[in-house]
């Protein structure tokens, strides 16, 4: 090894070690906080290990099966699902719609105090959870579906409408800028300059946070936003475990089939 490597591999040391010893206080740090945390919150995991609670949980579990399979209830059940694939697709329709809207002055197309602007009000539409918003929703339109469908518009919209900013903001500008320069108007080679390089991308946005959604739309209904969620929330209320395990696995199913769908799709559209 010549003299310079040996004085470049001795520079690099110091620096090693610095990370190393940064490394050391970053896993020290950690450590801390987490044993805090077991100490703040009287977490006592062992309780988890005894005999007692293996055979609780255990029958538990088991007081789910066999899961309730009677036609009556089985018909409720696929209407309950059919409201919350509803509520999850019109909910993703609704903030995709939104969000493109809310994106074009977030990607700085209409000056730099417009997009601080919309770029707030999309933090606050995402900062605010899904059963938040179904909360109010609730209380502004009532018991149902439709707070449901308002409340994952609200959310959706904050996301896909970031996400569709920064979109638009990498998108290459050479095709609607030649429209332009032709004497299209600045509407027109948005739509077919910009629009066509980003759709892509943007369909596969929504088709992701639509697989959410369905799960969101189930939990939601456990603040009277309708669906599975209501009814699991009401069969729990009354200790029917059989109907609760029933509507368990159709929100697996619902889930499981809008995921497969999609994933299929957006690897369509991605060429993946």
């Amino acid at each position: 090894m010549n003299t310079q490597s040996r004085t470049s591999v001795s520079a690099r040391r110091p620096d090693a070690m610095r990370l190393c010893v940064r490394c050391l206080f970053a896993g020290a740090a950690l450590a801390t906080a987490v044993v805090a945390s077991f100490a703040y919150l009287q977490l006592d995991l062992g309780r988890l290990v005894t005999p007692d609670a293996a055979r609780e949980l255990t029958g538990f579990f088991l007081s789910f099966f066999p899961p309730a399979v009677s036609s009556s209830y089985l018909a409720k059940v696929g209407s309950a699902s059919l409201e919350t694939l509803a509520v999850s697709a019109v909910g993703t329709s609704l903030a995709a719609a939104f969000g493109l809207a809310l994106a074009l002055p977030a990607s700085g197309r209409y000056g730099k105090a417009t997009l601080r602007c919309t770029r707030f009000l999309l933090n606050l539409l995402r900062s605010v959870p899904e059963l938040v918003w179904a909360a109010l929703m609730v209380l502004a339109a009532g018991l149902g579906p439709f707070a449901g469908t308002l409340a994952l518009a609200a959310h959706t919209s904050g996301v896909l409408g970031r996400l569709f900013a920064e979109a638009l903001e990498n998108a290459p500008p050479v095709p609607a800028r030649a429209l332009v320069e032709t004497g299209a108007a600045p509407a027109v080679a948005f739509l077919y300059g910009t629009l066509p390089e980003v759709l892509p991308q943007l369909l596969s946005y929504t088709l992701y946070r639509w697989e959410i959604n369905i799960r969101m739309a189930a939990i939601l209904g456990f603040v009277g936003a309708g669906g599975l969620g209501q009814m699991l929330y009401f069969e729990l209320s009354l200790l029917h475990q059989a109907q609760a395990c029933t509507l368990i696995i159709a929100m697996l199913v619902l889930a499981a089939i809008v995921d497969a769908a999609s994933a299929a799709v957006r690897n369509r559209l991605t060429g993946a």
